[in-house]
This record gives C-alpha cells, sequence and structure tokens, in this order.
C-alpha cells in the first residue's frame, strides 16, 4: 500500500441476526396463512362456478354457423337467432352473475 491510501475500514456485526432462509419464510407464510380468514365463502365460490358456467354455455351456443355447402350462402345458419340475441344475454347474464358473486356480502 501507498501512504495516499487510507486504511481499510472493517465491519463488526453485533447481532446474531442471519438473513432469513427459504425454510424460515415458508415455514412464515405457513404459519400466518391459517390465521387469516378466507374472504369468500363456499357459497361466494359455488355462486362465481355458476356464472363461469353461463359464460362457457353462451360461448357454445354462439359457435359453430358451418356452411353445410361452401358454394351457398346461408345467412339463417349464421344470423340465427341463438348466436345473435340468445348467447350474448347468456354471456351477459354469466358476467352480471359473477360481478354479484364478488360484491355479495358474507
Amino acid at each position: 500500500m501507498s501512504a495516499n491510501t487510507p486504511p481499510k475500514k472493517k465491519v463488526v456485526v453485533t447481532g446474531k441476526k442471519s438473513p432469513p432462509t427459504a425454510a424460515s419464510r415458508a415455514r412464515r407464510s405457513e404459519s400466518s396463512g391459517t390465521d387469516e380468514p378466507l374472504l369468500y365463502g363456499r357459497t361466494h365460490y359455488m355462486i362465481m362456478g355458476a356464472g363461469i358456467l353461463l359464460i362457457a354455455l353462451g360461448f357454445m351456443l354462439m359457435a359453430g354457423g358451418n356452411m353445410p355447402d361452401p358454394e351457398v350462402w346461408d345467412e339463417s345458419i349464421i344470423y340465427s337467432g341463438r348466436r345473435i340475441i340468445l348467447a350474448p344475454i347468456v354471456i351477459l347474464a354469466g358476467l352480471g352473475l359473477e360481478i354479484y358473486a364478488i360484491f355479495k356480502r358474507s
């Protein structure tokens, strides 16, 4: 070392705290997870499931529209009442049910 360089400083740790390990973090998350109540109850999840089923049913109602003959255009297959009116209403009912399930009080 040269005469102009200051001496290196030594860091002294006085406490016995070690950094948290993965095992200690897992134990802490397991113990804290059981103390808190669940945000939604069983009825909320049942209503949410029904809403998801309604949305899926609406998309199934909207599917299809395959022409039997590619040379012939049939508007009644593509623009049927089931696809234009019923399916969107069922999807919106499912979305409304999801919103109701989220905001429903226990």
